[in-house]
């Protein structure tokens, strides 16, 4: 298993991974068609953002992709799996990747505005829902959700000592 940065000639099995991994909770295919523009990870994309692909025996498993928002806010693009390996913690080895990432920043926050199907997931890694984005299907929302970045352990933290009170 490796994690590698991403390609600009990988945006094609990136997109098709994210096409995939949406599908696998039975959208439809007119609804994975009205998605297509925004699951579509492009050489550009790739270019301007943070993106990284897991790799197992040579064979792309998953990805994220990740950009600076506002301010010290870290926005997650992407991060999905390919529909045979969900559940198997690939998941959560992209997030402990993404994490190491972007404690390198300046960042503080990461948000990510997830499907509804992926918020206990986020929930089980440590975001929190901070609000609600209005989804293209009727009636449906997506949860905006927050994750505070914490330093790396023996970086200096802001915290008050007992005798600084």
């Amino acid at each position: 298993m490796n994690i590698e940065k991403a390609c600009r000639t990988d945006a094609r099995k990136i997109t098709d991974v994210a096409i995939r991994s949406k599908n696998y909770w039975n959208y439809g295919a007119e609804q994975i068609a009205a998605w297509k523009e925004e699951l579509t990870v492009t050489a550009g994309y790739i270019d301007d953002n943070q993106v990284f692909t897991l790799m197992v025996d040579d064979h792309m498993v998953g990805f994220y992709a990740f950009r600076p928002g506002n301010g010290k806010m870290i926005k997650l693009d992407f991060l999905f799996v390919e529909p045979e390996y969900i559940g198997r913690g690939y998941g959560k080895v992209l997030m402990a990747d993404l994490l190491q990432r972007v404690k390198e920043t300046d960042g503080e926050k990461i948000t990510v505005d997830a499907d509804p199907n992926a918020e206990m997931f986020y929930k089980k890694v440590g975001f929190k829902v901070v609000g609600q984005l209005k989804s293209s299907i009727k009636d449906r929302f997506l949860p905006i959700m927050e994750m505070e970045i914490k330093p790396a352990p023996g970086e200096a933290s802001c915290t008050a000592q007992d005798g600084d009170r």
